[in-house]
């Protein structure tokens, strides 16, 4: 069963508090790491106001960290450098 309250999110979110948004290039970055074997699977959350509507972009990688606060600085490092590669591109 806990397969689904990770699917659906039993309120855990990314196994622990919330984390602050980052503003770059006019994108909203929000790290959310991901429990994972006693690691942090790194994970974020990028948004824009695309023409009026809110678009997002879930960014899901394989690297496993042990800290979280580690995870969470490397989400957003990758998340910014998704941002400068593809730009608004990344919600097609």
């Amino acid at each position: 069963m806990s397969w689904l309250s990770r699917l659906f999110g039993s309120g855990e979110g990314g196994g622990g508090p919330a984390t602050a948004v980052t503003e770059y290039e006019g994108f909203r970055i929000t790290p959310d790491p991901i429990p994972a074997d006693g690691q942090f699977r790194l994970a974020a959350h990028i948004e824009r106001d695309v023409n009026g509507e809110i678009k997002q972009h879930h960014l899901i990688r394989a690297d496993l960290l042990r800290d979280r606060t580690a995870a969470e600085e490397a989400a957003v490092f990758k998340a910014k450098q998704m941002i400068d590669q593809m730009g608004v591109r990344l919600f097609d």
